[in-house]
């Protein structure tokens, strides 16, 4: 099971590129890094990296973010949704970046959350809760 204290590490595997975005936080935060805040720099990351032309490098990200939503602690799947996915959603959509592209990349579980959290905001549901 994967465990608060392997999500960094997990996510930095899947995207050294971020390495000197958590070094930055690590330095203005100490040793009690805010992860919902670096949820939203590696949505700021991943949508810079969309518009360089570097989709590849999201592959693995996605990969990572299903593997939180399959084999992660509660906490764990709730930070892969609500700090990763919905970080992603409102900087991609700031942006005006296709949601549909980063969607099309995600594992089957975690595309079940995406879905969810979009039912939420459509007020469909109560709370987010993965789509059927």
């Amino acid at each position: 099971m994967i465990e608060q204290n392997q999500v960094m590490p997990l996510l930095l595997q899947a995207c050294p590129s971020f390495e000197e975005d958590w070094l930055a936080h690590l330095a203005e935060y100490g040793d009690e890094p805010l992860l919902y805040v670096i949820a939203g720099d590696l949505a700021r990351h991943l949508l810079m990296l969309h518009r360089a032309g570097r989709d590849q490098e999201l592959i693995p990200v996605v990969g990572a973010i299903e593997h939180m939503h399959v084999e992660g602690s509660l906490w764990v799947k709730e930070f892969a949704t609500i700090g990763i996915l919905e970080g992603v959603q409102n900087v991609w959509a700031h942006d005006r970046a296709s949601l549909n592209e980063f969607e099309q990349m995600l594992g089957p579980e975690s595309r079940r959350w995406w879905l969810g959290l979009n039912d939420f905001w459509d007020g469909k549901t109560a709370q987010v809760s993965p789509s059927a």
